[in-house]
């Protein structure tokens, strides 16, 4: 008899194409239907449970069906599913909007809806340009860090540096500089990094509309993590330059650093802001823009003057995902998150000092809930990561490496208990390849 597993498997590989997959990989990598999910755990119909280290691809905060947001979400689903924002508006857009402004950086008052992560990043390099355009200059240009991802659509892969990417689609792409990202987490290599920020806008500063970072770590860089004085220096620059500063916090808002936003780590208030993943939990696409009252003075005008911002979604500020977003604003509100985050960070960092001593592991990296480790002597061809993931998720643990990198970015609500099987898991993992290397 063929199991409810194998005949959702079969059946997706029908039809399915996923993403950032080669699916050819498929042909002996298992692909996991799932039933359920409950807190930190997924659940196959095969009764198989897996701790979602990865948050569902950074996405959830609370852990899965949470009560709180399933209430608020069935709440809103019996008064109204959607309506255009276009000449009309609704509660969850307008109260999540004025939290949204509350609590980010001083100045960013302006909230501009989006889907996702990707096509707030378009929104935001769009705004940058045109707001410029609206001050007389065309700067069309711009500037970003080595290492660095943004999204996949073009204006987001333009300024983002995935070698394969950027190579495929290179003729397709806008036009983008890149600076070096500081090496580490040291202070010095923030300062060197910076030296060549301020030569790179000395030079090209009337042509460039704005530097666009994911502030100290670089998700889908491995996870590579740098100092808060960076931000604090390339601020200062921009500003100095005439020059935007684009803060994407796609990834790293909503407490993954250890603060709210990882701008706080430096003090300092972005041009624009773009958020999703964590905005809603987990649960509903939703991005957005956050920016200044000057930004959007700049689009203000009558109808001949032709300034207006030329972007819309068909689903923005979607009442459903408002309300999942406000729902999971309302837990920050509700428990000390950031300070049970501290609490948890570094115990995750003081279980994982056993694997820092294998020898295949370069080094192991932490901002916040957020903790990398890097193997080494591995080729890209071994693919190590698929090594681990396989032996993790046959163990009861959804880690999804980046390469060689292993990460744990887990929901904040996993247990002490839960993290223990998590690191225990990826030490077994890891020094079962180095024993089969």
């Amino acid at each position: 008899m063929v199991s409810k597993n194998n005949e959702m498997m079969r059946r997706d590989l029908e039809v399915i194409w996923h993403p950032c997959t080669q699916m050819k990989d498929h042909e002996t990598l298992p692909l996991i239907p799932i039933k359920s999910g409950k807190g930190v755990y997924l659940y196959d119909f095969e009764g198989n449970s897996y701790i979602d280290a990865v948050s569902s691809w950074w996405v959830n905060l609370f852990g899965h069906a949470n009560p709180h947001i399933n209430e608020k979400i069935k709440a809103q689903l019996e008064m109204l599913e959607h309506v255009l924002l276009a000449g009309f508006t609704h509660e969850p857009a307008i109260e999540l909007a004025h939290k949204l402004a509350d609590i980010t950086p001083d100045g960013l008052n302006r909230v501009f809806y989006v889907d996702n992560g990707s096509s707030a990043v378009e929104a935001a390099l769009k705004m940058s340009y045109h707001f410029h355009l609206n001050m007389g200059k065309r700067k069309a240009v711009f500037l970003s860090l080595t290492n660095s991802y943004h999204g996949e659509t073009i204006g987001a892969l333009s300024v983002g540096d995935v070698a394969l990417y950027k190579e495929t689609y290179e003729p397709l792409l806008i036009a983008n500089r890149q600076v070096r990202v500081p090496a580490d987490q040291s202070r010095e290599a923030a300062e060197d990094a910076l030296a060549e920020l301020e030569e790179v806008l000395h030079q090209h500063a009337d042509e460039i509309a704005a530097l666009i970072l994911e502030p100290l770590v670089q998700g889908a860089g491995n996870m590579h993590m740098y100092h808060p004085a960076y931000l604090a220096g390339a601020r200062q620059l921009t500003r100095k330059y005439g020059v935007h500063l684009i803060a994407d916090e796609i990834m790293t808002g909503f407490g993954r650093t250890g603060k709210m936003f990882a701008c706080e780590h430096a003090d300092i208030s972005p041009d624009f802001m773009t958020l999703s993943k964590g905005l809603t939990g987990g649960y509903l696409p939703l991005s957005v823009v956050m920016t200044t009252d000057e930004i959007y003075s700049a689009f203000y005008c009558d109808y001949s003057e032709y300034k207006a911002f030329l972007h819309s979604h068909s689903y923005t500020g979607n009442p459903l995902a408002c309300s999942a977003a406000l729902a999971t604003l309302e837990l920050f509100e509700q428990e000390d998150v950031l300070g049970s985050n501290r609490e948890k960070s570094r115990y995750i960092w003081e279980r994982a000092e056993k694997i820092a001593a294998l020898s295949n592991v370069k080094e192991i990296r932490q901002q916040g809930m957020i903790t990398a480790i890097e193997l080494q002597g591995y080729s890209a061809q071994e693919r190590v990561g698929i090594s681990v993931y396989r032996y993790a998720l046959n163990r009861g643990v959804l880690l999804r490496p980046l390469g060689h990198v292993v990460y744990f970015m887990p929901p904040y609500t996993i247990s002490y208990e839960e993290i223990d099987k998590m690191v225990d898991v990826a030490y077994e993992g890891i020094d079962t390849v180095k024993k089969e290397g």
